[in-house]
Formats: C-alpha cells, structure tokens, sequence
C-alpha cells in the first residue's frame, strides 16, 4: 500500500463529506455539511487527507489560530481512519506528518478534543503525548 498525505485543495473539499458521515454520531446531511465546510474553508481551516492510490482512506480537520496559553496552536479536529486502515501505525504516521506541517507553519503547540466515551482515542492520544487540560462544553441556541 502506498499511502500518500497531503493538504486537500479547498475546491475538494466536498470529497471528505462521506468519510465525516461516518465519524459522527451526530447525524448531519450531506448538504449541510457541504454548507458548513463551504463556511469553514474561508476560515482558518485546512484539511489534512491520507490516499492509498486515489482512493481517500483518512482525514484530519485542523484550525490555526494563537491563544494565550499555548501560542501558536494547530487544533486537530474530527481525525478519522476508515476502519480496514486502522491499527496499523497509519494514525500515528498520520499524526506527525500534521505536526511536522504545523510546525513549518509556525506552530509551536497541537491541542484536540475527543468524544469521552471513545476510550480507544483517549489511549491513543496518551501516547501521542497530550494531556488532558479540561473541558469542552457546547450550548445550543
């Protein structure tokens, strides 16, 4: 397998919105979602893609921004690796590839949420290194 890492050009963006309708249990339609990265991409979003050939297997969210307890900062935001690609060490090649691209990038730190009932995440972040600093709250209105 040749797996191949790269920034995805803002016009495919649309290309990752079967795989995001498998990461979350939140059901969000196809359209809506279309919307949302539509919005996203004019924001200080990138996403980050992983292809074996042509066929797009995994993917990585990521906002740039600098905050004031940790400076310039990526944060990795909704990761997802179709599952016959999982537990492989591709999350974790994945994973410095993003780093290394921050870093050129000027970033100096990565933060992320995760879900806290996907237990196999928490483990697998552990071992990335982060720590655990809160709390994510959402409200609706």
């Amino acid at each position: 397998m040749s797996f191949r890492f790269k920034i995805l050009e803002k016009s495919r963006i649309n290309e990752i919105v079967p795989l995001m309708q498998e990461l979350t249990s939140f059901k969000v339609s196809e359209a809506l979602l279309k919307e949302r990265f539509a919005e996203m991409i004019t924001q200080n979003y990138e996403c980050a893609v992983i292809f074996d050939g042509d066929h797009l297997i995994g993917l990585s969210g990521m906002w740039f921004s600098t905050r004031h307890y940790a400076g310039k900062t990526v944060e990795i935001d909704h990761v997802y690796i179709a599952d016959a690609y999982r537990n492989q060490g591709l999350g974790k090649e994945f994973l410095s590839w993003i780093y290394e691209y921050a870093n050129d990038k000027g970033c100096n730190t990565a933060e992320l949420n995760t879900y806290v009932q996907n237990y196999p995440s928490h483990k697998f972040y552990y071992n990335e290194g982060f720590e655990i600093l809160g709390y994510h709250f959402l409200k609706k209105f």
